[in-house]
């Protein structure tokens, strides 16, 4: 049987080798340049035509939702017989609703032009990682199948190894990720634990009043679903840390790490680890850190395979 062919973008060229390792893909070479005026030539240099072809490639930057959009088209073009678009980072997701007159929903308009790439003889499917809101998953058009794939299965081998046997709460940052650690910590068997925070009507500044459990002489594990400036990330653990915790961990989904955030993070002192998965490249930058950083490869190969003999 003809093995299924994988093309890369080049920002997750780091997942790749994990990805061929998972499944036996057969890897498909991108030749790519850019001209004097700083526009992009890519080439794919593999035959894709009567194939299964998978596109790996999350969104982090503008740039790259336009090669996902780019190579998607032309791998239908060339003849493909199915396409499966890999986004282990879906870019914008937290724009995923306008809140003041005007605003972009950005999330929408990008799953809008990933939509219109055009469907392959035996369909479009887009698999997705733990998204930022359930409902982005139907952003997306008709023609494209979407799979929106929980990282549950490696978030909480992830927590108990950093846990190590001793006992742990596990906490939210604050009430948007309530729903997701009460269902974590229910696999987990822990009891959660939650934020208080309060807004100033005048300011607008929020302040943190209190815990919701009791933490005192236990590891506090905080996941949260993108670790992005941190600053949810201190505030919490300034909060467990006050209610008498003795060890705080943060855990998350999509290491996203932007300039300067990891530094403030390490720098607080709070964290004796961060980790989460490599879903997006912000996370070599925890390579030699105290955490860990799982690998989702085998969790999308296996998404893959399953819906290969649907």
């Amino acid at each position: 049987m003809e093995r299924t062919l994988l093309f890369t973008t080049q920002a997750y060229a780091y997942l790749e080798p994990l990805f061929l390792a998972a499944a036996p893909f057969e890897r498909g070479n991108i030749e790519r340049k850019f001209f004097p005026d700083g526009e992009r030539y890519l080439r794919l240099d593999a035959d894709s035509w009567g194939r299964h072809v998978v596109l790996l490639g999350g969104t982090p930057s503008d740039s790259d939702w336009l090669e996902v959009y780019d190579l998607g088209c032309a791998i239908s073009r060339a003849g493909a017989r199915s396409l499966s678009i890999v986004m282990p980072y879906f870019g914008y997701s937290t724009m995923e609703r306008a809140v003041k007159p005007g605003e972009v929903v950005t999330a929408k308009t990008r799953a809008r032009l990933v939509s219109s790439i055009p469907p392959c003889e035996a369909g479009a499917r887009i698999f997705l990682f733990d998204l930022h809101t359930d409902g982005i998953e139907f952003y997306f058009g008709d023609d494209h199948v979407t799979h929106h794939i929980y990282g549950a299965p490696v978030i909480t081998d992830l927590i108990r190894a950093v846990t190590a046997g001793r006992p742990y709460v596990l906490g939210a940052t604050d009430a948007g990720r309530a729903k997701w650690v009460e269902s974590l910590s229910r696999q987990l068997g822990v009891d959660p634990a939650f934020v208080y925070k309060r807004r100033d009507p005048s300011s607008g500044a929020i302040s943190l009043t209190g815990v919701n459990a009791d933490v005192k002489g236990y590891d506090v594990v905080i996941y949260d679903d993108m670790i992005r400036t941190g600053s949810s990330l201190v505030q919490a653990a300034q909060a467990y840390k006050s209610a008498g915790a003795s060890r705080i961990h943060a855990v998350t989904s999509h290491l996203v790490l932007p300039a300067g955030a990891l530094d403030r993070l390490q720098g607080s002192g709070l964290f004796e680890t961060i980790s989460g998965t490599n879903s997006h490249p912000g996370s070599s930058q925890l390579a030699g850190a105290a955490g860990m950083v799982a690998d989702i490869a085998p969790l999308f190969a296996r998404a893959l395979e399953i819906s290969a003999h649907k």
